[in-house]
């Protein structure tokens, strides 16, 4: 699995954006995004139980990873057209405000090192990659454990903040000075 310090690889993927099925596609690769931080989470299935609670609660927090200058791709081993057949279907997906990725053919799971052996999907992998597309921050979960997106939030601001965090630093908390 790729980890902190790594190069994020080169990926090229058709993402679902919306549930109108004109505007519906678009495709998304690492040049997409010029300058900005990148949230990329990976969960295993669509039409499955706890990845909705996890993309609908990135989804509420999407204007402060906005203020942080961070765009946030979800992606999985779906198509883009049951992508987008589970966000017209689930209440909670419906108006998902960041695209989800269309990894159909393995790649970029296979690339980062989180498809799973036994089950062919992508592991609940989270990866924030700083504007020049090295992997800053990596989690992994059990297959059945969702993830803090708060969490994710408050590890962002950490590194943005390019000081010393002690254990549970905040945004706007002191950080600590070498003496």
């Amino acid at each position: 699995m790729l980890t902190i310090g790594d190069k994020f690889p080169q990926f090229n993927l058709t993402a679902t954006v919306s549930t109108d099925l004109q505007t519906a596609f678009t495709d998304i690769n690492n040049d997409s995004y010029p300058g900005k931080w990148l949230l990329v989470f990976f969960y295993p299935k669509d039409f499955t139980f706890v990845c909705p609670t996890e993309i609908k609660a990135f989804g509420d927090l999407k204007s402060e990873f906005d203020d942080r200058d961070c765009q946030i791709l979800s992606g999985s081993v779906d198509s883009e057209f049951v992508h987008l057949a589970w966000r017209r279907d689930h209440d909670d997906l419906r108006d998902l405000p960041f695209p989800m990725l269309a990894d159909i053919k393995r790649e970029l799971s296979s690339a980062l090192g989180i498809l799973h052996p036994e089950a062919g999907v992508s592991m609940r992998a989270t990866f924030l990659v700083d504007p020049e597309g090295v992997i800053r921050h990596v989690s992994v979960t059990d297959m059945n454990v969702g993830r803090n997106p708060k969490e994710t939030l408050r590890i962002l601001d950490a590194l943005q903040s390019d000081e010393l965090c002690p254990c549970n630093w905040n945004k706007g908390e002191e950080t600590l000075k070498v003496a």
